[in-house]
């Protein structure tokens, strides 16, 4: 006890650094969607007809997308929800550059009662990664 008052500064920064590496267990936890990796994205398109759902920018939007997305970035989602209303009962497939901004739509979706929503980890950079095919 004598080294954690005597070197708080220290002892807090080792606590931070454990907390941030257990964050991602955590996490899911707290989140009502999953996150589906690009094998388990194909097969929701291909055999569940998933929608696809693309909220990045504009201009990397039109730098290469999936086939079929739909585009509404992710500022936008909440004010453009109509355009995806008929969508809630289909399992819907969100994606960005990484995946942190799909993440929140995700997190958005589900409160607005989109029960099959799933977040593209690593978005269209493990998309690519794993050479599937995006169009412009």
């Amino acid at each position: 006890m004598h080294f954690i008052t005597s070197n708080l500064p220290l002892f807090l920064a080792a606590l931070g650094s454990g907390l941030m590496l257990l964050w991602p267990y955590f996490r899911k936890l707290f989140v009502d969607f999953p996150e589906i990796d690009t094998v388990e994205a194909v097969n929701l398109i291909n055999h569940q007809d998933a929608a696809i759902l693309d909220v990045r920018e504009h201009h990397e939007y039109a730098a290469g997308h999936l086939h079929n997305a739909q585009h509404i970035p992710s500022g936008k989602v909440n004010e453009r929800i109509g355009e995806i209303e008929n969508l809630k009962d289909r399992p819907i497939v969100v994606y960005c550059r990484s995946g942190a901004r799909s993440s929140s739509v995700c997190v958005l979706l589900s409160k607005r009662g989109f029960g099959k929503v799933h977040n593209l980890k690593g978005g269209i950079l493990s998309w690519e990664g794993a050479k599937l095919p995006v169009e412009k």
